[in-house]
C-alpha cells in the first residue's frame, strides 16, 4: 500500500511541476504575438515613424535568441529551477518598466531586458520537463506542453485585438505580471531544486562569440528588407556572423569545458531533428507572418477580426499536439513527424491559391490543415531532441530547441518578406491599409509564391526528419 501511495505522489507532483512550467513559458508566445498586433497604437501614441516602433517586437526577438544558449549552459551547471524562477522575476519587472514607459526609446530598451529575461524560462522549460517525466512519458508530457506555446500564440492576436481596440497599449505589459507571480510562487514549491556541479565553469569566450554570431545573423534577417540585403550594413553583419561563427566553432572544439560540447552534434537523431526543427518553424513563421497581412490589407479585415480568425492554427496545435506527442511514445517519432509537415504542407499549399473574395471560413479551415501538421509534427520531435541528449546535456539540448526555433522564425518571416516585396515592390514603400487599383493583383501574386516556398519548406522539413534515426 506504501509503495502505491508514493507512485501516486511522484505521479502528482510531475504533473504539477509540468504545469507551472507551462504557466511560465505561455508568456513568451503570448508576448511575442501580442506586440505585433499593438504596435500601430505605440507608434501613434509616441508620434513616432513605423521603422522605428519595430523594434519593440525585433530587439525582443534578437534578446532572446542571442542569450538562450548561454542560460542553458547556466542550467546545466547551476540547476534549472535557479535559472527558471530568476528569469520570472526578472520578466516581471522588466514587463512593468515597458508599461511605465514615456519615450519609445525607453520602451525599446526595457523590451530588450524583457527578452533577456523570458530567455531564461524558453531555455529551461523543456529540460525541467524532460527530467521530471519518465522517457515512456516523455512524449505526452511534451506534447501537452506544447500547448502552452500554442495557446500563447492563440490568446495573444485575440487578447491583442481587444486591448488594442479598448484598452492603453502598456496592458500588453502589464497582464505579465500577475501570470509571472502565479508560475514563480508555483515553481518554487514544486520544482525540484536540482543541484550545483562542482568544478564547472562558464565557457566565456564561448558565450562572447556565440552571442555576436546569433546577434549578427538575426540581426541581418530581421533587418534585411529596410537596409537591402545587400546593403553595406548587411553584408557587413553577414560576414561577422561567419567570422565570430567560425571562431565560436574553434574556441569550442579547444575548450575544456565549452558552452555547447560539440560531439552532441555526432548523435545522428539529436542533429537532424534539429534540422528539421529550424527548417519547420521558417514555414510555420510565413504562415504567421504573411496570412495576418492578407487579412488585413486583401480582406479589409480589422485587428480583432485578424486575431480572431489567427487562432484557427494554434487551436488546432492546442488539441492535436500532446494526442501526437503520446503516440509518439509508443510508435516513435518519424512517421508522425513526417505525416506531419505533410499535412502542413497541403495547408499551405491551399493557402497560396486564396484570392481576394475569400471569406475568414475560407481562410481558417487552411489555418486549421497547417495547425493540425504542426501540432502532430513539434511534440514528438522536441521529445526526439530532448530523450536523445545525455542527461547533463539537457538545459543546452532546451536551449539549442528554442534557438532553432526562434531563428526559424526570423529566417521565415525574413523570407517571406523578401518574396513579396520583391514581387510587389509598392509594399515596401510604408503602404498600410487596402490595397487599391492594379495593387491587389500583384500582391496576391506576391503572396502566391511566398506561400509556395513555405509549402516546399515543410517539405524539405518532412524529409530531413526522415535521417533522423539511431542514437536513442
Amino acid at each position: 500500500m506504501t509503495a502505491v501511495v508514493h507512485d501516486e505522489n511522484i505521479g502528482a507532483s510531475k504533473w504539477m511541476i509540468l504545469g507551472a512550467v507551462m504557466t511560465g513559458v505561455i508568456m513568451g508566445p503570448i508576448d511575442g504575438s501580442i506586440v505585433n498586433v499593438v504596435l500601430p497604437s505605440i507608434s501613434s501614441y509616441f508620434h513616432t515613424d513605423y521603422s522605428v516602433a519595430q523594434w519593440v517586437p525585433a530587439i525582443y526577438l534578437l534578446a532572446i535568441c542571442s542569450f538562450i544558449l548561454v542560460y542553458g549552459r547556466l542550467g546545466d551547471m547551476l540547476g534549472y529551477k535557479k535559472i527558471f524562477l530568476t528569469g520570472l522575476i526578472c520578466f516581471a519587472g522588466a514587463s512593468l518598466l515597458c508599461g511605465f514607459s514615456t519615450s519609445i526609446w525607453m520602451l525599446i530598451v526595457f523590451r530588450a531586458i524583457q527578452g533577456l529575461t523570458v530567455a531564461m524560462q524558453m531555455a529551461i522549460g523543456l529540460a525541467i520537463v524532460t527530467v521530471a517525466f519518465p522517457p515512456n512519458e516523455r512524449g505526452k508530457a511534451i506534447g501537452i506542453y506544447a500547448t502552452a506555446i500554442a495557446l500563447g500564440l492563440m490568446v495573444g492576436p485575440v487578447l491583442g485585438g481587444i486591448i488594442a481596440q479598448y484598452m492603453s497599449w502598456r496592458f500588453v505589459f502589464y497582464i505579465n505580471a500577475p501570470i509571472a507571480v502565479i508560475s514563480l510562487v508555483w515553481g518554487y514549491r514544486v520544482i525540484p531544486p536540482g543541484k550545483r556541479k562542482p568544478g564547472q565553469q562558464l565557457d566565456i569566450w564561448g558565450a562572447v562569440l556565440a552571442f555576436v554570431f546569433l546577434f549578427s545573423i538575426l540581426l541581418y534577417a530581421n533587418r534585411g528588407k529596410n537596409w537591402g540585403w545587400f546593403s553595406p550594413r548587411c553584408v557587413t553583419l553577414l560576414g561577422i556572423a561567419v567570422v565570430f561563427g567560425g571562431l565560436f566553432f574553434h574556441v569550442e572544439r579547444k575548450s575544456a569545458q565549452p558552452m555547447i560540447d560539440l560531439s552532441i552534434f555526432k548523435n545522428r537523431r539529436f542533429s537532424f531533428a534539429c534540422l528539421s526543427s529550424l527548417i519547420n518553424f521558417m514555414a510555420l513563421y510565413m504562415v504567421i507572418f504573411l496570412t495576418p497581412w492578407y487579412l488585413s490589407d486583401a480582406l479589409h479585415h480589422d485587428v480583432l477580426a485578424v486575431g480572431l480568425v489567427m487562432t484557427a492554427f494554434p487551436l488546432a496545435t492546442f488539441f492535436i499536439g500532446p494526442l501526437s506527442g503520446s503516440l509518439s511514445d509508443r510508435i516513435g517519432f518519424r512517421g508522425l513527424a513526417f505525416v506531419g509537415m505533410s499535412i502542413h504542407a497541403i495547408g499551405v499549399l491551399l493557402l497560396s491559391h486564396l484570392d481576394g473574395s475569400a471569406s475568414s471560413l475560407d481562410v481558417s479551415w487552411r489555418l486549421a490543415v497547417c495547425g493540425l501538421g504542426a501540432g502532430m509534427f513539434q511534440s514528438p520531435v522536441n521529445s526526439a531532441v530532448m530523450g536523445s541528449a545525455p542527461r547533463h546535456f539537457r538545459g543546452i539540448a532546451s536551449s539549442i530547441l528554442a534557438v532553432t526555433r526562434n531563428t526559424g522564425m526570423a529566417f521565415g518571416i525574413a523570407v517571406a518578406g523578401a518574396i513579396v516585396y520583391s514581387l510587389a515592390p509598392f509594399t515596401t514603400s510604408g503602404h498600410a491599409g487596402p490595397f487599391i487599383g492594379g495593387e491587389l493583383p500583384i500582391f496576391l501574386n506576391g503572396l502566391h509564391w511566398a506561400y509556395l516556398t513555405g509549402a516546399g519548406l515543410s517539405v524539405l522539413s518532412a524529409f530531413t526528419v526522415l535521417f533522423a534515426w539511431g542514437n536513442n
